[in-house]
């Protein structure tokens, strides 16, 4: 982390608290928290609708924001581990190797684990 400005690594933190907060809106959109897991719903689904259209509508949605809900959720998971790392003076190295993750990949993806 010493490889980081003060100033960029504030900007990074801002940046990921910010994506953090998109994140766990949009999961709140399209998913409900269970267990501390994220599991896609979709709303107002019963599962005994009359209209058979309307089921599959419904189940048709179910199956988009599943997936939907696992990306967000993965994407929360690296957020909120790179806000961790920056709390305990890890943030910036790579997972793998341990060596400094460059400044304009953070940039691009503040959540990056890995210098490649």
């Amino acid at each position: 982390m010493n490889h980081i400005p003060k100033d960029v690594l504030t900007e990074l933190r801002d940046t990921l608290q910010r994506e953090q907060k998109d994140l766990e809106k949009e999961l709140g959109e399209h998913g409900k928290k269970i267990g501390g897991n994220w599991q896609g719903v979709a709303s107002g689904f019963e599962g005994n609708e009359a209209d058979e259209t309307d089921g599959a509508d419904k189940m048709e949605e179910l199956a988009t924001n599943i997936s939907l809900v696992e990306t967000l959720e993965a994407r929360l998971k690296d957020v909120t581990d790179a806000l961790q790392k920056m709390d305990n003076g890890t943030y910036g190295l790579s997972e793998g190797t341990g060596e400094n993750i460059d400044i304009a990949r953070l940039k691009a993806n503040p959540a990056a684990r890995t210098a490649l």
